[in-house]
């Protein structure tokens, strides 16, 4: 063994009073957190609105496909959109996303397309596999239809979903992800912070994050 990977974890040992070979202790039940105990649905959907609106995302909630429609163009007008991505997935196509974007005079560029030219789009729409209410994360699972680029790349990402999505506890987003190529968990727009801890959004994925909630068809 390396001496000075030795000599670190001999003074580990030494502060937790082991010696090599020694049995780890048990993990006490106070150190232990007990499975979260949802609320019922309406205080669920309130409270993960609130808290993606604690992370500077933008929320709303939409009746039917007019609000939609509706909703996006205040969207295209406010983000300045002028080229959009999304999945390619049958809620999407359900609600006629990429149709009302077109209409709006949006340029679709198609998600499977080359990643240099996604980045080049405003907006990239989603819908949203797993929904957690206690810190406003929202999971996205990846496919060929679902690239994790749509919601990377893009200045402003929409990601619209359903009540359905809503999930306890974060352990059963990762069962979801088991048979996944890949989960992206978007808590609030890209943010980082400097030395001085000045906070900027955007600098490593999208500025904007739209979250809306879609509770008829």
């Amino acid at each position: 063994m390396n001496p000075i990977r030795e000599a670190i974890l001999g003074k580990v040992r030494e502060a937790l009073g082991r010696r090599p070979g020694s049995t780890i202790a048990p993990i006490p039940p106070s150190a232990r957190i007990a499975p979260r105990t949802p609320g019922d649905a309406d205080a669920e959907i309130a409270q993960l609105l609130a808290e993606i609106g604690e992370l500077n995302g933008s929320t709303r909630r939409l009746a039917n496909r007019q609000e939609l429609r509706t909703a996006l163009a205040d969207l295209v007008k406010v983000e300045g959109v002028t080229k959009a991505t999304l999945w390619t997935t049958p809620d999407l196509a359900a609600w006629e996303v990429a149709g009302t974007l077109q209409a709006l005079g949006v340029e679709i560029v198609p998600a499977q397309a080359d990643k240099h030219l996604v980045a080049t789009c405003e907006l990239g729409v989603t819908g949203v596999d797993a929904a957690l209410p206690e810190t406003g994360t929202l999971q996205l699972l990846s496919s060929p239809e679902r690239p994790r680029v749509v919601s990377l790349l893009p200045r402003v990402h929409l990601a619209i979903f359903t009540p359905a999505v809503l999930r306890a506890d974060l352990h059963q987003t990762f069962a979801a992800a088991k048979d996944a190529g890949c989960s992206v968990l978007v808590t609030g727009p890209s943010r980082t912070s400097d030395i001085e801890l000045t906070l900027t959004l955007g600098v490593h994925g999208p500025k904007s994050l739209y979250a809306w909630l879609m509770n008829g068809a």
